[in-house]
């Protein structure tokens, strides 16, 4: 049996001048979202069923998809597979340092994570350390 000759829609990527700052936090504020976003600023390209992610491929699919609107990644097809890539360049002109910024806050942050140099002891018992999420208060870049 022959296989369709059917086309997917071609993908919608924004413009680099049509990337939105709310859009850009918006596709960073999930999780997993951030997951692939922090594989991507280490390597070039990569295929999108290869992320080590503990979700659905429907709900993998959909990640992608919000990241992609965001202008935060760019995707290709090459046969059957679909290839995701950082857009750094144009986040980077667009808003220069949020990526680096958010990315470097997320490792920060991250399980087994070293605390930052100056910020008080490990146990967050200093006045100048920052709330963290375990208290309940809001993280001190939304202030």
């Amino acid at each position: 049996m022959p296989r369709s000759t059917r086309r997917r829609p071609a993908l919608a990527h924004p413009a680099a001048e049509e990337i939105d700052l709310y859009d850009v936090l918006h596709a960073l504020s999930d999780p997993t979202r951030m997951t692939i976003a922090r594989i991507l600023r280490a390597e070039p390209e990569r295929a999108c069923g290869t992320f080590p992610v503990e979700v659905a491929p429907s709900t993998l699919s959909h990640h992608f998809k919000v990241l992609r609107e965001a202008g935060v990644i760019s995707q290709r097809e090459e046969a059957n597979r679909r290839f995701s890539a950082l857009r750094t360049v144009d986040l980077e002109r667009r808003f220069p340092g949020l990526l680096d910024t958010v990315l470097a806050a997320l490792a920060r942050n991250e399980p087994g994570s070293a605390p930052d140099s100056g910020r008080g002891s490990a146990s967050g018992s200093t006045s100048d350390s920052a709330p963290d999420s375990a208290s309940g208060s809001e993280p001190a870049w939304h202030g």
